[in-house]
């Protein structure tokens, strides 16, 4: 496959992206937090990856890391993007309230509050901690991949990844518990996080 794609054979790149366009769109998702931002850094990412396909290494395996290091880079760019346009948003005059409906759905809203909760977690950690928790637990990549990806030791991957667990899990908490009062009755913060990260895989895989 890495012949085939350097030399620039359409077939392997097609076979390429058809493998890998899934876990390219989910991890820019996981770091960006937008479904149209994903879909644009996947975009980039294989157009990128067509432009620079001879600087493949001939040797190794799968290339998934190298596809997520692009992905990476790319998302990136993508925040800054999305930076400026808030930045010329908050100038701009508020927009007229929205009626609250709460009251009408207010199971749905719990689930759509916890699944909240998590993403403006993972979006509250640092960066290089993002990043390595997409790499390594979502896209499944293990340590020497996820250091490939991003170009950085097996070490400080592990470190990063260490912080980024721990840093969620009490972030999340954190986020569910200061509005206790709306939680479902009987669920502890735990239970809400781990249904949360479960609803965010199954909305991921439902694009």
């Amino acid at each position: 496959m890495r012949d085939r794609i350097r030399a620039g054979d359409r077939e392997a790149f097609a076979e390429l992206y058809d493998e890998h366009a899934r876990t390219v769109y989910n991890h820019a998702f996981r770091l960006t937090g937008d479904w149209s931002s994903a879909e644009e850094v996947m975009s980039e990412t294989f157009l990128d990856a067509w432009r620079t396909r001879e600087k493949v290494e001939p040797e190794g395996g799968s290339l998934r890391p190298w596809l997520l290091g692009i992905a990476t880079n790319k998302a990136r760019n993508a925040n800054r993007r999305v930076r400026r346009r808030l930045a010329f948003l908050t100038r701009r005059p508020p927009a007229d309230p929205v009626l609250d409906f709460a009251d009408e759905s207010a199971s749905r809203i719990d689930d759509a509050r916890e699944l909240a909760a998590v993403f403006k977690a993972v979006q509250a950690l640092r960066r290089p901690e993002r990043e390595v928790l997409a790499l390594c637990v979502w896209s499944g990549l293990d340590y020497a991949q996820a250091a490939q990806a991003l170009g950085v030791p097996v070490g400080t991957v592990r470190s990063r990844l260490s912080r980024a667990r721990a840093r969620l899990r009490r972030l999340t908490d954190e986020q569910l518990t200061a509005d206790s009062g709306r939680v479902r009755p009987g669920r502890a913060a735990g239970e809400n996080r781990t249904a949360a990260m479960a609803a965010l895989a199954v909305q991921e895989e439902a694009r």
